[in-house]
């Protein structure tokens, strides 16, 4: 399987500017599996000051925060979603970002494109990041 370059992404200093500007991140796809990537970064994240809300279809709460199955279910404003799901599900994830309205930040994980999604998102006003690990981009800094 080939993967997607981004052609929608944000620069270093965008990047830097978002992590200074977000604070509640939805975690799509955070694994309770200590030993998966979206946990220790959803950790670092955490332990980094960011609220960090846990959206997984399983489990009642992750790294002590409660488990929602869903964008939709969560019941107060969201920031940005770091996204830990296939690219294929990029689309309807932007579309349920969108539908929020409240959502300023699409961030797909190190290894994660899907153009078309990414444009969706753009075009509704949200800055957008592929291909890119948040953890990373913060020790980075």
């Amino acid at each position: 399987m080939e993967c997607e370059f981004p052609s929608v992404n944000s620069t270093s200093k965008e990047m830097l500017d978002i992590l200074d500007s977000v604070k509640t991140i939805a975690i799509l796809g955070l694994s309770p599996d200590e030993s998966k990537a979206s946990n220790m970064v959803a950790k670092y994240l955490q332990n980094h000051g960011y609220k960090i809300v846990p959206v997984y279809p399983k489990e009642d709460t992750i790294l002590g925060e409660k488990v929602y199955r869903s964008l939709t279910e969560i019941p107060f404003a969201i920031d940005m979603v770091d996204i830990f799901r296939k690219p294929k599900a990029f689309d309807a994830i932007a579309d349920a970002c969108i539908a929020r309205g409240d959502v300023k930040v699409f961030w797909g994980q190190l290894g994660l494109v899907n153009n078309e999604a990414a444009e969706k998102a753009k075009a509704a006003g949200m800055k957008v990041v592929q291909n890119h690990c948040t953890k990373i981009e913060l020790q980075n800094r």
